[in-house]
């Protein structure tokens, strides 16, 4: 983790943040947001995915695999081993900058290794792409087991994915602070 942080801090600027920015954009206003849509249509209803789904509730995710038509439940997989694999290396290097340009050498950093709390989120994204892809591939079989990691590991990437959100408008607060006390 320190050398991924200490590569953070090497590539962190202006550049990689909005070169990340626009790959970040590009996924969620583009690729993910069609691939929603496409699974949707292929469904014939609007049942949207489980990675976007909050809350604890396993049964709720088996029956949205149960919804999703086969040729749905196939591209679903599909998406979840190819664009899912790659969204969240976007996600979490673009998040990872974020913290890295809020933080470094900043007296008021909540960890010298902050940067690299969205790779958490990452890892737990993995995992539950895992199961979504075991519950699509399995079904008509629900495991309510597979369902129930599944949640855990949605669940904890939502909590992640908030402290950063939470420790990124921390960060804009006191560079704002400090800026004001500047001038």
């Amino acid at each position: 983790m320190k050398n991924l942080s200490n590569f953070l801090n090497r590539i962190s600027n202006w550049k990689t943040l909005l070169l990340f920015f626009a790959i970040y954009m590009f996924f969620n206003g583009y690729l993910l947001k069609n691939a929603e849509e496409k699974i949707n249509t292929l469904s014939g209803n609007n049942n949207g995915v489980i990675d976007l789904t909050f809350g604890f509730d396993p049964q709720k995710t088996l029956g949205m695999v149960a919804a999703y038509s086969p040729q749905a439940r196939d591209f679903y997989a599909q998406t979840e081993m190819t664009t899912d694999v790659v969204y969240p290396i976007v996600y979490a290097f673009f998040f990872g900058i974020i913290l890295t340009l809020l933080f470094k050498g900043k007296s008021y950093s909540p960890h010298p290794m902050v940067n690299v709390l969205p790779f958490v989120s990452l890892f737990f994204d993995y995992l539950e792409n895992i199961t979504i892809v075991n519950l699509l591939k399995s079904y008509p079989t629900q495991n309510e087991t597979v369902a129930l990691f599944c949640e855990i590991f949605k669940l904890i990437k939502w909590l992640s994915f908030g402290l950063i959100i939470g420790l990124t408008l921390y960060g804009l607060v006191r560079l704002a602070l400090s800026k004001f006390k500047q001038a």
